[in-house]
């Protein structure tokens, strides 16, 4: 068999069954609408790309202080998992499987992003190098992060857990 056809059969990945090879990665699309809820443009970008054996979604927070860029959907809320039901329900009338991809991005973040939270966190207080997409989409050097303290770790725990739970609400096949 050869390589292109191989790729074009089905194979097992987990519990998931893929129709062929092809993985869509990940793109960071900042397209979210208000209360970090994605797009209803995203059902029809994700079901047209249904015929990938595997879509990974964009990255998406776990929570507010999750979250990297302006404009990036979440799942921590009833409303974004409600939308990414219709997604995922999209891509599944279409024969596709979909994966999230959920993310917390400490230290690359921005105040500006999640204001009630202050700065981002992180395992230590070392600012990167580089600038960040704030809020209002300019950019802006990176903050000296806050350093996370051991007793917020279960609570950040907690934040990954309940967007997976979420994610198994929308009816995605698995999560990243």
């Amino acid at each position: 068999m050869s390589g292109k056809e191989l790729m074009f059969t089905p194979v097992s990945l987990g519990s998931i069954e893929l129709k062929n090879r092809l993985v869509m990665a990940p793109l960071t699309r900042m397209r979210a609408i208000a209360g970090h809820v994605p797009n209803p443009l995203a059902k029809t970008y994700y079901a047209q790309r249904a015929s990938a054996g595997l879509i990974i979604t964009e990255a998406t927070q776990i929570s507010q202080l999750g979250m990297g860029y302006p404009a990036t959907p979440g799942i921590y809320s009833p409303a974004q998992t409600a939308a990414w039901k219709e997604i995922v329900e999209a891509v599944h009338a279409k024969g596709g499987a979909i994966v999230a991809q959920l993310w917390h991005v400490g230290r690359i973040s921005h105040s500006s992003l999640h204001p009630e939270q202050g700065l981002p966190v992180a395992p230590s207080a070392i600012a990167p190098t580089g600038k960040v997409y704030t809020a209002s989409w300019g950019l802006e050097a990176f903050e000296t992060p806050r350093a996370m303290e051991l007793s917020e770790i279960p609570s950040l725990i907690q934040d990954y857990v309940h967007a997976a739970k979420q994610a198994k609400l929308a009816g995605f096949d698995g999560v990243e």
